[in-house]
């Protein structure tokens, strides 16, 4: 049950209600007025290195899946890694903490301009990344492999790769998580304005969200009419129980929600991971156990986490520095890494690099790249976008009429 009327009421005196979000990968930012001197100086006292370190282990773990396995499996001419990690699990994990930051931030402010900052935060860079990648992909374009023009650029940039994969194609991989991202930042608003995000009713959304998608599995996995695929993927129905899982941890983690409800809400979205995570092979129906019990596991961590104290106690001092600037470029390294990372590793190769050097370099790249990316073109358009905001927001209620 829930132990409080409203749904997305921070918690008085929570740990996490001054550390901000960002899209994916969350790094401290204020909705409302700028903070004061003082208020800045609470802020950064209270911030919590653990959910730091949590962001950095998901992004890594990301990019070693495609350094050490996705790259060989897409690219089979790449020498086989020494050491493979082939378990698709930090993007999924990222996309729940999302939506308990989501839950975090989203009382701050009007909603409104909670909203235009998760956009003002999470397209410019995609952008960015996009328009870089296209360029990368023609210029040291590898023989044989896919060479995007202008067209596949619009549809990469439109996002429609979900809605009709066999024509258009993902420049990046990685970026799937963007239009899901877009969607469930609405999403939020939209029920924070409406009476579903009280009460409650906030439960019966939530387990719908969850029980739906599993409930149409077995159509799903049955050759479906196109539109009904159309429909499924694009809105990223198999996909739900992640945000789910972050709201969930949120209410448990601010005692909106009991332990009983709380662990039979999460065990029915492990339970939708591992739905998720079979498919249809020429040999049958296979599933990927090892990906569905590492996003388990991740799940158990991320609501420790919310719920549990900091880990400034285990982690040493010298390390803190370190890993907020890692998490606080970690969305640019996670939108620019992987296409730009497997030519790299094929060029290296065409040089007589070996498979240990070429993963070396697709990590160097990509947080250099990403690093660039968050200095460049995130956090200066971040700003400009919310300094615009401000701006016709105090034009419009300076020029609308008082009383």
């Amino acid at each position: 049950m829930i132990t409080e009327s409203y749904f997305f009421t921070t918690s008085r005196g929570s740990t996490e209600r001054d550390h901000g979000i960002r899209p994916l990968i969350a790094s401290p930012t204020v909705l409302g007025t700028p903070a004061s001197p003082q208020t800045t100086t609470q802020r950064k006292s209270r911030r919590k290195i653990s959910w730091d370190v949590v962001r950095v282990g998901c992004v890594t773990l990301i990019m070693l899946y495609h350094a050490t396995f996705l790259s060989v499996d897409l690219h089979p001419e790449l020498e086989p890694r020494t050491f493979v990690f082939p378990y698709e699990v930090g993007a999924s994990l990222l996309l729940v903490i999302s939506a308990y930051f989501a839950c975090v931030t989203i009382g701050r402010g009007t909603v409104l301009r909670y909203w235009w900052s998760r956009i003002a935060r999470l397209v410019p860079p995609f952008i960015g990344a996009v328009l870089v990648i296209f360029l990368v992909m023609r210029l040291a374009a590898v023989d044989d492999w896919f060479l995007p023009d202008g067209s596949d650029l619009a549809a990469h940039l439109l996002m429609l790769w979900h809605w009709k994969p066999e024509d258009y194609y993902f420049l990046d991989g990685s970026h799937w998580t963007v239009p899901l991202q877009l969607m469930g930042f609405t999403a939020a608003a939209v029920l924070y304005k409406s009476r579903w995000g009280r009460s409650h009713r906030i439960t019966v959304v939530l387990w719908t969200a969850v029980l739906l998608p599993m409930l149409q599995w077995p159509l799903r996995i049955s050759d479906p009419s196109e539109l009904y695929r159309m429909l499924i993927d694009g809105f990223g129905f198999h996909r739900w129980h992640l945000f789910v899982a972050g709201v969930a941890i949120w209410m448990w983690s601010s005692k909106r929600l009991t332990t009983p409800h709380f662990l039979g809400l999460l065990a029915t979205c492990m339970s939708a991971q591992a739905l998720h995570n079979h498919e249809v092979t020429p040999e049958g129906l296979t599933a990927d156990w090892g990906s569905t019990i590492a996003v388990c596991i991740g799940l158990v961590v991320v609501a420790l986490t919310a719920r549990g104290p900091d880990w400034n106690k285990v982690v040493p001092d010298w390390a803190n520095r370190p890993i907020q600037w890692y998490a606080g470029i970690s969305y640019g390294v996670f939108l620019m890494h992987q296409t730009i990372g497997y030519i790299v590793s094929r060029r290296l190769q065409d040089l007589g690099a070996g498979a240990t050097l070429q993963t070396l370099a697709m990590l160097t790249t990509g947080v250099l790249l990403g690093w660039l990316l968050t200095r460049i073109v995130e956090q200066p358009a971040h700003r400009a976008l919310m300094d615009a905001y401000d701006r016709v927001h105090t034009r419009w209620h300076t020029a609308s009429p008082k009383g």
